[in-house]
């Protein structure tokens, strides 16, 4: 019988390769936290960035009711800007349980100058110290103060946005839910990328890239088990957005997905349900890569056209007026 041909390219293989060689890996033996950590550079300290025309600034922030504030890192692109830019609210991945301001911090430059937006990271609580709802609700907090501070920090409130990468993206499309359930802040667009927003990982790319893309099924659903614990509630739709029964009402969403990921028919599945709930969804999806293909940016080009595009998306997103009683 011939084997499948391998759908990663060679460089794309050669990436995801040695990307899984230096992270823990289920097959090999039990996940813990700390090693978790250390691998992925969580807390590994300030990371210089390059002189890209992006100025940083780190501050803090309310944090939800009688939690603590919130760490939070600011991207303002240096080019002179005509009028008010977008803000984005961004929330790192790393599966609840890992990564930081510092780990994503080339991620939130790229998109500060792909879309001229400020960018508003956001350090959440992690788990299993704190689990759900702790960071979607951390993740509420921050999206609340930064369109009540849009004026302030030279920004359109009608272009606040927020977004993240995998479990960050997960994050993300909850705070769309909550923001429409809890009457506000009101949100122009939700960016998802590779987003996490099924506990169950029941789907057919959960099982057909299982492993052997550097982001493994085992991987995702020992992350889930750290951030539901025993009795959280992984259908609630704050936990998993992509079991929400209501979409409508939703802000336009841009789903950037790899064509290896275990998550990517959950993303699909999110963007056909929004669509369906009368929800602008675009679903962008990139042949031969793999989840988090977009810190690879440098060595794969997919990486450099995915930031392209989704900072010319973002660069254009506006909040619509609503009709009356929406």
């Amino acid at each position: 019988m011939t084997a499948s041909p391998d759908p990663l390219p060679p460089l794309a293989r050669r990436i995801a390769e040695a990307m899984s060689a230096r992270f823990p890996d289920p097959a090999r033996g039990p996940l813990d936290v700390a090693s978790l950590r250390r691998a992925s550079g969580t807390g590994a300290g300030s990371r210089p960035g390059p002189p890209d025309g992006v100025d940083t600034l780190d501050r803090r922030v309310p944090g939800p009711p009688g939690a603590p504030d919130l760490p939070v890192r600011l991207y303002r692109p240096r080019a002179e800007a005509t009028g008010p830019g977008p803000l984005l609210v961004f929330f790192h991945g790393g599966g609840w349980v890992m990564c930081d301001l510092d780990t994503h911090d080339a991620t939130c430059r790229q998109l500060t100058l792909h879309s001229g937006a400020l960018v508003v990271s956001v350090a959440y609580r992690k788990a299993p110290e704190a689990r759900f709802p702790a960071a979607v609700e951390d993740a509420y907090a921050a999206a609340v103060w930064a369109a009540a501070q849009a004026d302030r920090l030279g920004c359109d409130p009608a272009r606040v946005a927020v977004g993240g990468d995998s479990s960050g993206g997960g994050l993300a499309a909850a705070v769309t839910l909550m923001a429409r359930d809890r009457g506000g802040p009101p949100l122009a667009a939700q960016l998802l990328l590779y987003p996490a927003l099924d506990h169950r990982l029941t789907s057919a790319s959960a099982a057909d890239y299982a492993t052997g893309f550097f982001h493994t099924t085992a991987h995702m659903r020992w992350y889930w088990q750290q951030y539901l614990g025993p009795d959280g509630d992984g259908c609630h739709p704050y936990a998993s957005p992509g079991l929400a029964p209501d979409l409508t009402g939703l802000p336009p969403a841009l789903l950037v997905l790899p064509e290896c990921d275990p998550l990517r028919d959950e993303g699909r599945a999110h963007g056909r349900a929004l669509r369906a709930a009368g929800v602008p969804a675009r679903i962008e999806e990139y042949r031969g890569t793999f989840h988090g293909f977009l810190g690879a940016l440098g060595a794969l080009p997919a990486a450099e056209r995915a930031f392209e595009a989704a900072g010319g998306w973002l660069g254009s997103v506006r909040c619509e007026p609503r009709a009356a009683g929406q």
